[in-house]
């Protein structure tokens, strides 16, 4: 299990305040976009294999994006989530990214200062986006970023000792017997701690994920509201 580190326990979730904020080019609904998608889509970015530029330039592109395309958004979880449509605008920031080093690539092989010790570097370093599972590397950053605002959430349930047995045993995978020897506890205390720690991870990641998606369901009946409402006009 990997875990990886959050400015906020619960960052990860989509609040329907920062979408208002967004689709009205609010500054500071901008700096808590970064703030809390920043990491997420240039770890997606980074597992694409592009390099780290690239992946700020992701981060980016998909930004201003966004900012072009929020004020005609829909929230409508049955239509479409807004991880779906977040995973959509990256996903295309990153092909175009693997497209332009297609480009590039094909340029320095055709070039006639190349040579055939330049020529094979360039072209493997180059992504084939056929082969990419952009979908599977998003969805696997989204639930790295989801478990780990649910261990921040459930720290407060566990002493330090048990947190340290679960640091050693499951993120930095030390054997379990060099666990208990080296905090003084028994082998069986090391395996029990793991599995109501884990337990509690699981069991908040569900509860996060339904808050979520429980906030994007208000949301969407308000704004539905508030639409009808304006083309309605006072009665």
């Amino acid at each position: 299990m990997i875990f990886m580190a959050m400015d906020e326990p619960s960052s990860i979730q989509t609040r329907p305040s920062l979408l208002r904020r967004l689709k009205t080019d609010d500054a500071g609904g901008w700096t808590e976009f970064y703030r809390i998608y920043g990491t997420l889509l240039r770890g997606f970015a980074l597992q694409s294999g592009l390099t780290e530029t690239e992946a700020d330039e992701v981060v980016q592109d998909t930004a201003i994006a966004m900012a072009r395309h929020l004020p005609e958004y829909r929230y409508d979880p049955k239509v479409c989530k807004f991880k779906t449509w977040l995973l959509n605008q990256a996903s295309w920031r990153v092909k175009d990214r693997i497209k332009k080093r297609n480009r590039e690539a094909n340029y320095i092989v055709s070039s006639p200062q190349s040579d055939d010790t330049a020529r094979t570097p360039a072209i493997n370093r180059v992504p084939d986006p056929a082969s990419i599972d952009l979908d599977a590397l998003f969805e696997t950053e989204w639930r790295k970023n989801v478990v780990a605002a649910a261990l921040e959430r459930v720290k407060e349930d566990f002493t330090d000792r048990q947190f340290q047995i679960f640091d050693l045993l499951v993120l930095k995978e030390w054997p379990g017997a060099d666990v208990a020897q080296s905090l003084g506890v028994t082998l069986a205390n090391v395996y029990v701690t793991r599995h109501r720690i884990s337990a509690a991870i699981k069991k908040e990641t569900k509860r996060l994920e339904a808050q979520l998606e429980q906030a994007a369901e208000r949301r969407a009946m308000e704004g539905q509201t508030s639409r009808n409402n304006h083309r309605t006009g006072p009665a």
